[in-house]
């Protein structure tokens, strides 16, 4: 089923300042954007560059005064869902060198310090059913309280503080993950039950591919809850939040308002007669 986005946003620069945006969903196999529509307020200047993993792409602005971003978009999520309990891990050396910076601690994702707090809680699994345990502690041991948090808080703030929103679930998700050996990094995204709606944010975690013996690809884990894997729309990836923000400005810049709209829309190519015809 093909998900639908309306986006709206806009801030306010006292003087010529460079901002880098990511909001838009990323042009990736596993989605197909079937109507895409940008606006942004004339500025100084306006580039595209690519984002993290080649996942999306970022932009450029440099604007004085105030700046506005419409973005809608059409997108048919086109990716298998996978039971990650049944996964398993590949070993540190068995790593592609694409997931290996993903083992590493990050700004808000202090891994290496949680180690002996994962083998004593989930000790008793590995891999993928590991993966599927700590999304399951998280989800029922952690209070999802919009304003509990800043762009300050840690993934170490919301586990001592077991509260949080979409961004301290997936920190706390991806830094756990690692300190199971398992590379974790954090997604940016779009959902449509997301709430309230908002972008959203989900860890996706690198396990064996069933589909390619001796492989490994990325999974979808969302410890809110919120978000099924078939119907997330990538915006782009990171080590954690610092690497995916929507909006980072290099300068001052108050931030005005923002609307997020994500629906479910029928598809248009379904079948909707009665069966034999």
């Amino acid at each position: 089923m093909p998900i639908s986005i309306d986006l709206a946003f806009a801030f306010q620069m006292d003087k010529p300042t460079d901002v880098l945006l990511q909001f838009e969903a990323a042009m990736i196999p596993e989605q197909r954007l079937l109507e895409t529509d940008t606006w942004v307020t004339k500025g100084e200047h306006f580039a595209r560059i690519p984002a993290q993993d080649a996942i999306g792409e970022r932009v450029w602005i440099r604007a004085e005064g105030r700046y506005d971003v419409t973005y809608t978009a059409t997108v048919a999520v086109e990716r298998m869902p996978a039971d990650v309990a049944r996964l398993e891990r590949l070993r540190p050396h068995e790593l592609p060198g694409e997931a290996v910076q993903y083992l590493f601690d990050s700004r808000y994702c202090p891994a290496d310090r949680f180690q002996q707090f994962v083998e004593a809680e989930f000790g008793s699994v590995d891999g993928g059913a590991r993966i599927a345990a700590i999304r399951d502690w998280i989800a029922n041991g952690f209070t999802y309280a919009p304003g509990s948090s800043t762009s300050n808080t840690t993934a170490l703030d919301s586990f001592i503080e077991r509260r949080g929103i979409c961004r301290d679930y997936a920190h706390v998700m991806v830094m756990l993950a690692r300190a199971s050996g398992i590379p974790a990094r954090f997604v940016s995204c779009f959902a449509p039950d997301v709430t309230p709606q908002d972008f959203h944010a989900v860890a996706e975690v690198f396990l064996t591919d069933p589909t390619t013996p001796g492989g490994g690809a990325w999974f979808l884990v969302d410890a809110t809850e919120m978000a099924r894997a078939e119907e997330i729309v990538k915006i782009g990836v990171g080590r954690d939040a610092a690497d995916v923000s929507f909006m980072t400005s290099f300068g001052p810049a108050d931030f005005i308002e923002k609307s997020v709209s994500v629906e479910r829309r029928p598809d248009p190519h379904a079948h909707n007669g009665r069966a034999g015809e």
